[in-house]
């Protein structure tokens, strides 16, 4: 297998730093780390890597061009995978300014860097170079009861969030179209596993109720999510950078398709059963649920038609819903150092997304 040189942006994150320790612990190539550690950036997500020769970090922000391109041409890359996001929907509910500046600004910004990089290539380098972009299934808006996303699906964002990761989408599809640069995009459903930061749905029920916190669930909790294991995600990305083609989407989706009631259901099952002694004078971790107001512009439902990767890259999830989220409850069970660290820093559980922001 050659050696290649990847950088990864937004590599100290939830699904970034999945990708560099699933590149570093599989194959030989080199990464190049590529984050602002903002506030769910977490270099500790990485210390099983961190001291491997073939694994380096800078600290850059995506939106200073110059910056940027010290980086790139320092260290030369062969594929660029650009995860670096602002992704919270409710954060962007209440500033979605950080969403348009990172997500569309850092874009362009990245695209713009890349495309002199790649001009600056001899042919046979430029014919190789990729650069793969990272997105979500939330651009193409909210599905009825039936249907699922396809790569063809039109899109239909709903908040900050979705619409600034719409308008990214469309960033990289133009600079293929017009200038020629080598691009992908993916487009994924919900992921969970180890390592996520404890504002969203999976880690925030985990920790909620182990503190005796209450479950908050939007409106009646019959919102449905199509559920994708972050090692499942990071293989299939790894997959398409390395046996893709140029100019194509992939739509990554974990077939496991579930109401947040029942994933919060779920997981109280799990923990009365791995931690049966409860906080407070409650017993059973479900008693904590509490309905809440629900998120303004909350889409019904997302699901993914997976067929595309399955059939041109042969790629399948391995981790069903059942196994994963047992798993990744153990993990934080066994990991609270990782968490209480997280919990310490800038985020203390709180609801977000109701307030009007800039």
């Amino acid at each position: 297998m050659q050696e290649l040189k990847i950088l990864v942006t937004g590599g100290a994150g939830f699904i970034g730093s999945a990708v560099i320790r699933h590149i570093i612990n599989s194959t030989p190539h080199r990464v190049l780390n590529l984050d602002a550690l903002t506030y769910a950036g977490n270099l500790e997500s990485l210390k099983d890597v961190a001291d491997d020769p073939r694994y380096q970090f800078e600290q850059v922000d995506i939106c200073h061009h110059k910056d940027v391109e010290r980086v790139i041409q320092a260290f030369r890359p062969d594929i660029i995978m650009h995860l670096a996001a602002e992704s919270h929907v409710d954060r962007s509910i209440d500033g979605p300014s950080d969403f348009i500046q990172t997500n569309i600004i850092g874009t362009y910004t990245l695209l713009e860097v890349a495309r002199k990089y790649w001009l600056g290539l001899n042919i046979i380098e430029q014919e190789n170079f990729l650069f793969h972009h990272i997105s979500t299934d939330e651009v193409y808006g909210s599905l009825g009861d039936d249907g699922l996303f396809t790569e063809d699906s039109s899109y239909d964002p709903s908040s900050p969030y979705s619409a600034s990761k719409a308008s990214s989408d469309h960033l990289v599809r133009a600079w293929h179209r017009t200038y020629g640069l080598p691009v992908i995009i993916t487009n994924c459903s919900n992921n969970y596993g180890p390592y996520q930061f404890p504002e969203k749905l999976i880690p925030l029920m985990i920790l909620n109720a182990l503190a005796g916190k209450p479950l908050p669930v939007y409106g009646e909790g019959k919102q449905v999510r199509d559920w994708l294991h972050v090692d499942d995600h990071a293989r299939a990305l790894y997959k398409v950078v390395t046996e893709g083609k140029p100019g194509e989407v992939y739509n990554i989706g974990g077939y496991n398709e579930k109401t947040n009631l029942e994933v919060v259901n779920t997981i109280c099952q799990i923990l009365d059963e791995l931690v049966p002694e409860h906080p407070g004078d409650i017993s059973n971790y479900a008693e904590l649920i509490t309905y809440v107001a629900d998120r303004p512009g909350h889409d019904h439902r997302y699901a993914i038609d997976a067929s595309k990767i399955k059939q041109d890259l042969g790629w399948l999830p391995d981790e069903t819903f059942e196994t994963g989220i047992r798993s990744t409850v153990q993990w934080y069970l066994d990991n609270c150092d990782w968490w209480q660290h997280v919990l310490d820093g800038s985020y203390r559980g709180e609801r977000l997304g109701l307030k009007t922001g800039t």
